[in-house]
């Protein structure tokens, strides 16, 4: 499977395009919509690199989420790759998250997982309380 359109639109949406490096709420140097290899402080991109690093980035993980048993709707596809995108692969992989997806839980269970990634820098934060919202409903779909 590959990302859909909805679920780029929604990562522009969560991500916001900085086409300026900058540090992210955890200290990481970022571009674009979330881009972090090689970025550097004082780097700059345009629009069109912003799109095709995010293209870049969501292949890697689309191919992390199409190893994965019991994603077999688009819905739990988006869910799954931008939860990945937004968390880090290895988060993931040892995540209860992937533990009850794989072994085939209750969509609420699920759902209850995504819920439970809110935090950054050790503060509860209101994007990412909304962006697990929009993944624990979009699983369901």
């Amino acid at each position: 499977m590959k990302a859909s359109n909805i679920l780029i639109a929604a990562i522009k949406r969560f991500e916001s395009v900085r086409l300026t490096a900058y540090q992210d709420s955890v200290g990481v140097w970022t571009i674009g919509y979330g881009h972090t290899a090689g970025v550097k402080k004082g780097d700059r991109i345009t629009q069109a690199q912003a799109d095709a690093f995010l293209r870049d980035d969501l292949s890697r993980v689309e191919s992390t989420a199409n190893k994965l048993r019991n994603v077999s709707t688009q819905g739990r596809f988006d869910a799954v790759v931008d939860f990945i995108f937004n968390c880090g692969a290895g988060n993931f992989m040892k995540s209860t998250l992937k533990q009850y997806i794989e072994l085939g839980k209750p969509t609420w269970m699920c759902q209850e997982q995504f819920l439970r990634w809110v935090n950054a820098g050790g503060q509860k934060s209101g994007g990412l309380v909304s962006r697990r919202i929009w993944e624990a409903n979009r699983f369901n779909e």
